[in-house]
């Protein structure tokens, strides 16, 4: 917890934090999407799985479900650096709490749409691997921010993340307030 209090602790400029995130959009832009298009769909194969055309219902939820991540994620990414001075990045984190944006409706809502981008480019593949291997990742991300990240928000914040924490859900957004 000190490592991340002392990154917090440190204000970037925008040209470090385009750099971070420059460096960022090449791993999840294009080195997370081509594994999922070329290198795990081989696995569906090595372990007997079957492919699967998404024919045009496969083809428009995989669509839908790009589109709404892609939104969700570049959202947060844009509101993280326009109004808290961070990044997504933990080595770069956002000097403010957000509340506001896609924030109002998840506490969570980049992980949320990277979940849901890269699950569609699985079905759009239809590699049942792809997906498998998206929703693991997803999993090992989620435990790291319940387990870790908000603990570190905790410290960073106090009372006012606590509150936050309470009123938001995790990662299922609230359309309609309570």
């Amino acid at each position: 917890m000190k490592l991340f209090s002392k990154w917090a602790e440190k204000e970037y400029s925008f040209l470090q934090i385009l750099l971070a995130m420059l460096c960022a959009g090449i791993l999840f832009l294009f080195l997370i999407p081509y594994l999922l298009i070329k290198i795990v769909p081989r696995l569906d194969a090595t372990l007997g799985l079957p492919g699967f055309s998404p024919e045009i219902p496969g083809t428009i939820i995989g669509v839908l479900l790009m589109a709404g991540g892609f939104f969700f994620a570049w959202w947060s990414i844009y509101t993280q650096i326009a109004l808290a001075q961070g990044t997504p990045l933990p080595i770069m984190p956002t000097q403010k709490l957000l509340v506001v944006g896609p924030f109002k409706f998840c506490r969570n809502p980049m992980t949320l749409g990277t979940i849901l981008a890269y699950s569609g480019l699985g079905v759009l593949v239809g590699s049942i691997s792809s997906i498998g291997v998206v929703l693991l990742f997803g999993s090992l991300l989620l435990m790291y921010i319940k387990f870790i990240e908000e603990k570190e928000l905790a410290d960073r914040f106090g009372q006012e993340y606590l509150d936050y924490k309470a009123a938001t859900p995790f990662i299922i957004p609230r359309i309609i307030k309570r």
